[in-house]
């Protein structure tokens, strides 16, 4: 799905969050408290991740989104700019901006609760506006940290521009069948994966399984990551998997959004889809060794060979 030999904008429609991460040897059963190890404060927020993770690798990112006028906001906004992402659509307003309380376990797994906040007035006209400011299209990503009426109106308006779009489903919940045959290509994870697919996803064939069936429900291409066993590809031109990178997670908070990062910007340097998703899959594999979900994402220079075409993993 290369998008030509020019380079194409990736804009980002999502969440902007404080994360509050706590460390912990393992997750407190309910009702029992327990003794966290660390605790950090990070930029974080899954549409910020994916504009970090892009910016950082290369795209020329524009992120569209809403926080308050706190000190969080502050955090926030210069975290987009420090890392190459234009902020110029991101509203401030009233409300607080969104937080994410997050626990680390030993094994680097990871349990959230996001508090939404300002990320609540994200809102059609902020996607307008960024459209027609920006002019020539390129990659939307969308999530699902944002008012679900946002996600379709944006995912509506850039396919009527001429935009590839990317869903990232998170958190889960059920697509309409005309949102669904509007996206190029959803990354759902296991878990968001068996939601829409409606059967459990634990191994790579439960995964090509839930591919079909998500495909079959109007999606163009799914691709279902799945942490250490890498990642399943499916369209109806075929189906492939790539293999994970073999590192020692400390942290996998940020790490779909790392992969859908390089992602989108693989295509828009006219890769093909599963050149990028080899890109991803190293990009992702560098973000597990990391704490904390933007600082963990990776530069472009850190990956073994800079062009997502000849990645070899």
């Amino acid at each position: 799905m290369p998008l030509g030999n020019e380079k194409a904008p990736v804009l980002v429609v999502g969440s902007l969050n404080i994360d509050l991460v706590v460390s912990v040897e393992r997750f407190p059963a309910p009702g029992e408290t327990i003794s966290g190890q660390h605790f950090a404060v990070y930029p974080g927020g899954k549409g910020a991740n994916q504009a970090v993770a892009a910016g950082r690798l290369g795209a020329k990112v524009y992120m569209v989104g809403c926080v308050g006028r706190d000190e969080h906001a502050g955090m926030l906004l210069r975290s987009l700019a420090d890392n190459r992402v234009d902020a110029a659509y991101v509203r401030q307003v009233a409300d607080a901006t969104g937080v994410a309380l997050i626990a680390v376990d030993s094994a680097g797994s990871n349990t959230i609760i996001v508090v939404p906040g300002a990320n609540a007035c994200c809102a059609a006209p902020d996607v307008d506006k960024a459209l027609a400011g920006i002019g020539k299209p390129g990659v939307l990503l969308v999530q699902h940290e944002i008012p679900p009426a946002t996600v379709d109106h944006a995912v509506r308006a850039a396919k009527g521009r001429g935009w590839k779009v990317i869903l990232n489903p998170a958190p889960a919940r059920r697509l309409s069948p005309a949102t669904l045959e509007l996206i190029d290509i959803i990354v759902p994870n296991e878990s968001e994966a068996s939601n829409l697919a409606g059967m459990p996803v634990h191994t790579v064939e439960d995964a090509a399984i839930a591919a079909q069936k998500i495909l079959h429900q109007g999606a163009q291409t799914v691709i279902i990551t799945l942490g250490d066993k890498g990642a399943i590809g499916c369209s109806e031109t075929g189906e492939w998997h790539i293999p994970a990178c073999r590192v020692a997670a400390v942290d996998t908070t940020a790490a779909g959004d790392a992969y859908i990062g390089a992602l989108a910007t693989g295509l828009t340097e006219g890769c093909s889809l599963e050149e990028c998703m080899r890109f991803a899959g190293v990009a992702a594999s560098i973000a597990v060794t990391r704490p904390g979900a933007q600082p963990s994402l990776p530069w472009r220079g850190e990956l073994p060979d800079q062009n997502p075409a000849r990645q070899g993993i």
